[in-house]
C-alpha cells in the first residue's frame, strides 16, 4: 500500500502504523503472547461468525446510537485503554480522547498512559473513564483513583487478568523487556534513526518517555526497561474476589470488572462487588495464549449475567461489522483498542476520528442489510445459522 493513499479500513492504518513506528513500538503494539494464537483467533472468530442478510425491509433511516450507563454513544463502542499511546503519537492520550469526544463515545485512560490523568481532564470537556490495575502499592493505587474522581472520571475500569505478566515473545526479541547487548542498543537505535515523521512527531516534540500518570512510582524511569521492572515487580498475584470490596470502598464511581472470560467467574464478579460493567477479554491475547476467543466466551457470560450487569467486549473488534456481531450475541457496546492504536500511529487524532467514523458508516450498512434500524434492537436474528 502506498503511504501516499488515505487510510480507510482498520487493517489500512495497521499497515500505515507498521512503517511509521520503530519496530520496537509497533511490535510492542501490535503483537501477543506466546505463539500469538488467541491474539490471532479474536479476530478470525469473527470471521467465521456470518451476518444474516434480509432483504425488502424498511431500513430508511439507520439509528446506530447505544444508550449505555445513561448516556447517549454514537456508536456501541468505547476506546479501551491502551498503555503508551503517547508513544505512538504527540501526546497521544490527548488526542484520542479529544477524537472521541468529539465523536460522541467514551475514552478510557490507562494507568500506564503517557499523558497523565489531569493533562487528559485539562485537553478534554467531557468526563473519560480510567482504567487501573492489580497493584501491590494499595497507597498508589488509592491516590490514582482519588485523582481520577477528583478529575471527574465516573467510571474506572478494573483490569483483573494481569496477576502475572504474559510472556510476548516479540518484545523479547526487540529487547523492549530484557536487557541488550551493545550491538543490539545500536541496531534498535538505527531502527528508531530511520522513522523520521516520529521521531519529529514524538520523540523530540511529544515528550514520550514521561509516564504520566506513573512518574511518582517510577520517577528515575528512563525507559521502557526501569519501568517494565516495576510493573513485573507490583502486579499482585496474591489478589481474589474478596479485595475488590476494597476497590469499592475507595471508588465512589461506577465499576467495570475487565478481564473476565469465564461465567464461573462472572457470577463471583456479580456476587463479590455487584459491578456495574464487565468486560468479556483476554487482554487481546497479550496475557495466556490459547484461550477461547472473547466473541466465543461472550454468549455463556451473558447467560450468566442476564441483565443484571453492562456487558462489553474487546479483543478482535476491527469493522463496524463486528460491532453488530458483537451485539448480536449479547454484549452492550464493544470496547475498540488496537483499532484506535493504530489510526493514532497512522494519522494521529484526524486519523481516531476517521477510524469511528468508517466504523459508524460500516455499522450502518450492516444493520440495513440485516434488516435492523436501531442498534439497541439489534439481536441474535442478525447471526447466520451455522
Amino acid at each position: 500500500m502506498s503511504l501516499d493513499l488515505n487510510p480507510v479500513s482498520v487493517s489500512d492504518y495497521r499497515e500505515f502504523a507498521r512503517r511509521r513506528l520503530p519496530t520496537q513500538l509497533f511490535d510492542y503494539l501490535d503483537g501477543g503472547s506466546y505463539a500469538e494464537r488467541t491474539l490471532a483467533d479474536n479476530v478470525d472468530a469473527f470471521a467465521r461468525l456470518k451476518l444474516r442478510q434480509r432483504v425488502l425491509r424498511d431500513v430508511g433511516t439507520i439509528d446506530t446510537r447505544a444508550e449505555i450507563f445513561g448516556e447517549t454513544w454514537t456508536i456501541p463502542a468505547a476506546l479501551a485503554p491502551v498503555g503508551f499511546a503517547g508513544m505512538y503519537a504527540r501526546r497521544g492520550e490527548v488526542q484520542a480522547a479529544q477524537a472521541a469526544e468529539k465523536f460522541g463515545v467514551p475514552f478510557t485512560l490507562s494507568t500506564v498512559g503517557i499523558c497523565s490523568i489531569e493533562e487528559v481532564a485539562q485537553a478534554t470537556k467531557k468526563p473519560f473513564w480510567f482504567q487501573l490495575y492489580v497493584i501491590k502499592d494499595r497507597g498508589y493505587a488509592r491516590e490514582l483513583m482519588q485523582t481520577a474522581h477528583g478529575a471527574g472520571c465516573p467510571v474506572l475500569v478494573f483490569t483483573v487478568d494481569l496477576a502475572v505478566l504474559g510472556a510476548r515473545y516479540r518484545d523479547t526479541r526487540n529487547g523492549m523487556n530484557t536487557a541488550m547487548s551493545f550491538g543490539k542498543r545500536l541496531k534498535v537505535a538505527a531502527d528508531f534513526a530511520r522513522r523520521i515523521d516520529w521521531l519529529r512527531d514524538v520523540a523530540l516534540g511529544g515528550k514520550p518517555l514521561d509516564f504520566g500518570n506513573l512518574r511518582g512510582a517510577v520517577p528515575n524511569a528512563k525507559g521502557f526497561a526501569e519501568f517494565g521492572a516495576w510493573v513485573a515487580q507490583n502486579l499482585d498475584p496474591s489478589m481474589t474476589w474478596k479485595d475488590l470490596e476494597w476497590v469499592r470502598e475507595n471508588w465512589p464511581g461506577k465499576i467495570i470488572i475487565k478481564g473476565v472470560m469465564d461465567a464461573e467467574d462472572a457470577r463471583m464478579a456479580m456476587q463479590s462487588v455487584s459491578p456495574d460493567g464487565i468486560v468479556v477479554s483476554n487482554h487481546g491475547g497479550r496475557q495466556l495464549d490459547s484461550t477461547p476467543a472473547t466473541i466465543e466466551a461472550l454468549p455463556a457470560i451473558r447467560d450468566e449475567v442476564g441483565d443484571r450487569t453492562t456487558l462489553l467486549l474487546d479483543g478482535g473488534v476491527r469493522s463496524g461489522l463486528d460491532i453488530v456481531k458483537a451485539v448480536a450475541r449479547g454484549a452492550d457496546a464493544c470496547l475498540l483498542g488496537r483499532a484506535w492504536a493504530y489510526a493514532l500511529a497512522a494519522r494521529g487524532g484526524p486519523g481516531v476520528s476517521a477510524m469511528l467514523g468508517t466504523m459508524r458508516q460500516e455499522m450502518h450498512v450492516a444493520m440495513a442489510l440485516t434488516g435492523f434500524t436501531k442498534a439497541s434492537e439489534i439481536d441474535a436474528c442478525a447471526i447466520a445459522r451455522s
